[in-house]
This record gives C-alpha cells, structure tokens and sequence, in this order.
C-alpha cells in the first residue's frame, strides 16, 4: 500500500493531476491487477447478505415509496428489482435507488469503522445494476466490487467526516464512482472527472442520523449510489467536474473538514493533512477482507452489546432490581448511539425505529430482557412501550473510556475493538461486570461469519418469503458467480411470489 498524504492547495500553486487524490483513485479503478480467490469468495458472501436483508424489508415503506419511483422509469435492457422478475426492467440509477433503499432499511448489512463509519456493501446496489443495463459478467462485476470496496474502506481508514458533522456517504459516492468506472473499462480522465463529481453531489451532514431519524437514513446510501451512476454517465459524455474535490482552495478539505492551513500554539504555520492508503500498481484489492458482517440488525457499534447483553442477562431474575447500568465504551459509541450524543429521542418510548435503532440504551435494555434480537419484534411499537423495558432503559447511560477509544482507532487488527465494559449496580449493592471486544460474528468474534453463517442468514430472514425452488436458484447461481454470463447477472435479484409485494398508492411526481 502507498500512503498518499492528502491537503488543501492554494488555487495559484496549479496542484498536478497526478498529485490529486481523486487521479489516484482512478488509476485504482483503472489497474487491471487480479482477484484474489478468498476476496472473489467474499464479494459473494456479501451480495448474499444484501439480498437477506433487502428481501426482508421489501413491504415495508420507505421500501415500496423506492419501488414505486423505480417503476415510474421502465427500460428496455435495463436493472432489475429485488422481488420483481427479470423481464420487468428499469433504468439503472432508478433500480440502484429502489435496491440500494432496500438494502440499507433495516441496518443489517457490512460495516466498516476506523476514522469514520461505512456500509461499504451499499456499493453493490449500483454497480450490480449498471453491470445488468451495460451487459457485463460476473467476473467484471466481482472486479468492480474489489474496486468499490477498495476505494470506500481506505477512505474511511483516512479521512474522519463525522468530526465535522459530514454524513459518511460521502464516501460512498467517490467509491461507487470508482467501482463502475472498473466495471466498464474507464480511462483515468473519465473516472477522475466522475470520482469528482460524485464527492461534489454526495455531501450532506449528519443530520440524518441525529435527533429523531427518519427514512431518509434507508435512502441516504442509495442516493449516493443513484449519484454516482449519474456522475459517470455524465463524464462519458465529456462533461467535467469540480477539480480538485479534495485539495481545492474551496472544497471539501478546506471548508468542510481539517484541510485550511492553520497556525500552530506558538504561532508558526503549519498545512494539516490526511493520509489515504490506496494499493500500489498491480496489487491486489483486498480491503473486503477487512470488513464485517452483522448478526443483529442494529447499528454495528452495538452488534458486541448485544451479544453481551445476552448473557449478562441470564444473571438477573428480576430486572426491577436494577438500581443503574453504566456502558463504559469508545468516544464513537458513547457520541453516537449513546448518552454522550445528548438526543432525548433516544429515551423516548414512542421514538421511530429509525432512532430506537441509533439507541444502545434502548437496545441492551431489550436484548438484556429478551436474550435474543428480532429484526421486526425487537422494534415494535408495543416492544419499545412496555413499562417494564422503559424502566430499565431509563437505568441505562454510557460513559467514554479512553482505552475503548484507543482500541476503536487502533491500526492493529487483531486488537481493535467495537466493544465495552458494563457494569450493572444491583438494589442490594451487589454488581454484575463483564465485557467484550467485538461482535460474535466478528472475524475475531466467538463464532465467525463463513458461507455457511451468510446462507443461514439469508434462510432465516428470507425462508418464509421465497419459495424453496427460487431460494436455491440464487443461492446456486451467486456461488458460480466468476463464471456467469450478462444474462445471468441479470437473474441475481431474487423473485419473491406473486401477490407477495405491498405497494405505495400514494401518487408523486413521476
């Protein structure tokens, strides 16, 4: 790996092409270095866990209102839907847009965290449906994806966007932009100019995920990904975009995050300034492999909780005997999903799913009681007000620790940590203390996520809406994925039974 140091740039010093990081990226998407097998191998894993958690959340609203603008835009030799047959087809940013909304609903898929968070397998809506509207096969698609996954995870490793309150698709613009442009063979100028405008048109804050969270935190992510397809057809056709993205005099190093050169406490000078890895010529992608699955469908920060909150759990009779429970944890979880982030909503007993979902208070209350975690029941209206559950959840508050924090950025794998230590205080003075590092299903987790977890999953959130015979159609055919042909990359959105789908009548625009 090259670390390419990364800063703002004065308008007058004329920065090279070659010394922007956007020009870098694209000579990524554009080097033709192989696959490696175990990242091939995962790249399937990962397309599995999309169409789980989509499937799953096909009837559920922000789902149909996708669906319904998607279907406002039929193509000939388009995308496909999840749910929908093959010969129903649409234009590909629509189906990005409806799949990738699809995929992001319920909070279930891939995670990446370091500098800041990332849903990298939000890539695959897009770049899936521009390899189904453009013909391509599934070695192509699998190449892409290495880039997509690439791109996005070392951005994340680089760059911290929610210091600045900068909602974290900005990152997933510049990454799908970059995966397509492996898709279909782009030269450098043309994947350069659309990793630009990508970034440019992805921006937003992190108001998504503050306060009370809407649906727009399902369609955040497809946005990005509808964007980007976008971004690169307009870049075909020879139109530009903002340079430089990042180091530019007014772009996003400058303004919106570290970039502007600063003076230091003694008042000399000083240029701040990230450092992005990125492979060398000719070496693999293998950044997938740093990535992780989820087993609960919830906010990854709070997948070890959960795992924690079982069995601590199974030390309490009777839960009105707690007098207080403290999550001692990482800055991250403390300011995002915990008390640290000063949101009364996520106390709130009649908040959104969205918001419940963004609340590890709420969430070990409910995995501490029920010792299990349901992607549908755990979040039910009747569930998040049952007086007993809201008794416990106003118990709960979480605490920064500086070792948690340490570990969470810590660049050693094998001890970086999503984890914490509770400590519940008891009436009668007694405590229950414990700990853990990461997630179960993390790689380094008790019980590590394999095909054999991936397919399970798929068959527990997707059995009793498939039928059998078209559940083992696609569990066949994205096995085989290196040796399929652009007619079955076409195929590769599972169809549910008909009569199945919910659909939105409320009338739009389109």
């Amino acid at each position: 790996m090259i670390e390419h140091k990364v800063h703002a740039s004065p308008s007058k010093d004329m920065l090279a092409r070659a010394d922007q990081l956007a020009w870098k990226m694209a000579a990524v998407s554009a080097d033709p270095a192989a696959v490696e097998s175990a990242v091939a191998e995962m790249i399937i894993n990962r397309i599995i866990d999309n169409a789980s958690v989509a499937l799953a959340s096909l009837n559920r609203g922000p789902i149909t209102s996708a669906r319904a603008m998607a279907r406002s835009h039929p193509r000939k030799g388009g995308a496909t839907l999840f749910g929908l047959p093959a010969a129903e087809e649409f234009c590909a940013e629509w189906a990005a847009w409806a799949n990738g909304t699809a995929v992001r609903e319920l909070d279930f898929h891939d995670t990446f965290l370091a500098a800041d968070y990332s849903h990298p397998g939000d890539n695959i809506p897009p770049i899936l449906a521009v390899a189904q509207q453009c013909g391509r096969n599934g070695n192509d698609l699998i190449r892409a994806l290495a880039t997509a996954y690439e791109i996005q995870v070392n951005l994340v490793k680089g760059i911290c966007l929610h210091e600045h309150k900068i909602d974290h698709i900005a990152h997933l613009g510049p990454a799908a932009a970059a995966g397509i442009a492996t898709l279909l063979e782009l030269d450098n100028e043309i994947a350069y100019q659309a990793i630009q405008q990508a970034l440019h048109c992805t921006v937003t804050t992190r108001q998504s995920r503050k306060g009370e969270i809407s649906s727009w935190k399902a369609f955040a992510p497809a946005y990005a990904g509808k964007t980007a397809i976008e971004a690169v057809d307009r870049c075909m056709r020879g139109e530009g975009a903002p340079s430089p993205i990042y180091e530019g005099e007014d772009s996003i190093l400058s303004y919106l995050l570290n970039g502007r050169s600063r003076r230091d406490q003694g008042g000399s000078p000083y240029e701040p300034y990230y450092t992005v890895p990125l492979p060398a010529p000719g070496e693999p992608k293998r950044a997938i492999l740093d990535t992780y699955t989820k087993e609960h469908s919830a906010e990854y920060q709070s997948q070890a909780l959960i795992d924690l909150a079982f069995r601590m759990g199974e030390k309490i009779d009777d839960f009105d005997t707690v007098e207080r429970i403290v999550i001692h944890t990482s800055h991250h979880t403390h300011y995002v999903i915990g008390t640290g982030a000063g949101d009364p909503q996520k106390m709130d007993p009649h908040a959104s799913r969205e918001t419940l979902d963004h609340s590890i208070m709420y969430i070990f209350a409910v995995a501490l009681q029920d010792r299990c975690w349901h992607h549908v029941d755990s979040y039910a209206p009747e569930r998040a007000r049952r007086p007993d559950t809201v008794r416990l959840w106003h118990k709960i508050s979480t605490s920064e620790d500086p070792e948690w924090t340490r570990r969470y950025h810590s660049h050693d794998p094998t001890e970086r940590a999503f984890g914490a230590r509770v400590v519940i205080t008891m009436q009668n003075g007694s405590l229950i203390d414990d700990q853990i590092s990461v997630a179960n299903a993390h790689p380094l987790g008790a019980r590590p996520f394999g095909r054999n977890e991936y397919i399970n999953k798929f068959k527990i959130l997707t059995d009793d809406i498939l039928d059998p015979s078209e559940s083992s159609r696609f569990l066949d055919l994205v096995q085989n994925l290196p040796n399929l042909a652009p007619e079955e990359i076409k195929t590769l959105n599972p169809v549910v039974p008909e009569g199945y789908l919910s659909e939105n009548e409320l009338q739009g625009i389109f």
